[in-house]
C-alpha cells in the first residue's frame, strides 16, 4: 500500500512539473565549442494564441568555459516576418568564481530568461535564433569559438 502511494505521488509530481512546458529543444555544439558562425535556430508552431508564455535560453557549460558572463544575440521572428533582435548578457559565475546554474561536478545547466509574458497572436511558424557575441576586452572582433559550451536550447513554458 505504501509503495503504491509513493508511486502515485511520484507520477503526480512528474506530471505537474511538465504541465507548463510547451516547447523544449536542445542542440549540441561541435566538440564542446560554440563557434561564432554556429547560429542555433529553433522553430515552433501551434501555440495557443490566448495563452501567455515565458521563453528561456538553456545552456550547458563545463569547467572549460573561461568567462563569468555570456553575451548572446537572440532574434525572435514571427510568422509574418517581423523580427526583434536583442543583445543579452547573463552571469555564469558568482564573484568567487563559482558556477551558477544547476548540476553537480563539472557540468552546469543554466535556464536563462529571454522573454516574459509573451503572447503568440498568430498561427504559423515562429523562429528564434541564438548566437554568441563574446569578445575579448578591447577587441571589436568576436571570438571564433567559445570553449566549454556543450549545448544551447530554447524552452517555452505556459504561464500558470
Amino acid at each position: 500500500m505504501l509503495k503504491s502511494l509513493f508511486i502515485c505521488c511520484g507520477l503526480v509530481f512528474l506530471v505537474s512539473c511538465t504541465d507548463h512546458l510547451a516547447y523544449s529543444k536542445v542542440k549540441s555544439t561541435a566538440n564542446g565549442q560554440w563557434k561564432k558562425e554556429s547560429i542555433m535556430e529553433f522553430t515552433f508552431s501551434e501555440m495557443d494564441t490566448t495563452q501567455t508564455y515565458n521563453l528561456f535560453i538553456t545552456l550547458r557549460n563545463d569547467q572549460e568555459y573561461p568567462y563569468n558572463n555570456l553575451f548572446v544575440i537572440a532574434e525572435f521572428t514571427s510568422p509574418e516576418g517581423a523580427s526583434e533582435r536583442d543583445t543579452l548578457e547573463y552571469q555564469m559565475a558568482d564573484a568567487m568564481g563559482n558556477w551558477l546554474g544547476s548540476g553537480y561536478g563539472s557540468v552546469r545547466e543554466n535556464k536563462l530568461w529571454y522573454k516574459e509574458n509573451i503572447v503568440f497572436p498568430n498561427t504559423g511558424v515562429y523562429t528564434v535564433t541564438v548566437a554568441h557575441a563574446m569578445r575579448k576586452n578591447g577587441s571589436t572582433d568576436g571570438l571564433e569559438a567559445l570553449p566549454g559550451v556543450l549545448d544551447i536550447g530554447l524552452q517555452i513554458e505556459k504561464n500558470p
